[in-house]
């Protein structure tokens, strides 16, 4: 017998956290909206001091 019985079944996802999926990706989504919103009307902002 080479088997180890020590090994864990990986199916049994015992170190799992619980996670909204859904909720992760509208985060990350919208985080990167805003993140890109707020430089290019800092841009806008800054172009028009400038000229």
């Amino acid at each position: 017998m080479d088997a180890n019985p020590h090994v864990n079944d990986p199916r049994q996802h015992i170190n799992e956290e619980p996670r909204n999926d859904l909720f992760d990706l509208m985060n990350g989504f919208f985080g990167m909206l805003t993140l890109m919103a707020v430089i290019f009307f800092g841009m806008v902002i800054l172009k028009f001091i400038a000229s």
